[in-house]
């Protein structure tokens, strides 16, 4: 896939997680997005920021997108290959996205 049809949000998420930037990826959030992993909630910044340091330590997760679709004019979903220090590595999840005005305010992550 070309990452340069990715819209600006979600190329700088996908950078970032390469990049295990807790803080960066942080940022793409707004105050009070929420975070759907593994059967948890991970509810505004900090704890989103919690979550992404915990798992970059532990699984050091790189992304590769595989696919993009905007579902309606607020939520998208990005089709990405992960690889990492787990059980199953590489395989691909899809991530929920819901963006307003050039922030994410919720994430859900599938597979």
């Amino acid at each position: 896939m070309n990452t340069t049809d990715l819209p600006k949000v979600v190329l700088g998420l996908v950078k970032a997680q390469n990049d295990f930037d807790a803080v960066a990826y942080t940022d793409f959030f707004s105050e009070n997005a929420e975070v759907f992993d593994e059967g948890k909630t991970y509810k505004g910044k900090k704890e989103i920021k919690a979550w992404i340091e915990d798992a970059n330590k532990r699984y050091q997760v790189t992304m590769s997108p595989v696919a993009y679709t905007e579902t309606d004019t607020d939520t998208s979903i990005l089709s990405a290959e992960i690889s990492g220090s787990f059980p199953g590595s590489p395989l691909v999840l899809q991530y929920h996205l819901n963006i307003k005005e050039e922030e994410i305010h919720s994430l859900e992550i599938t597979s």
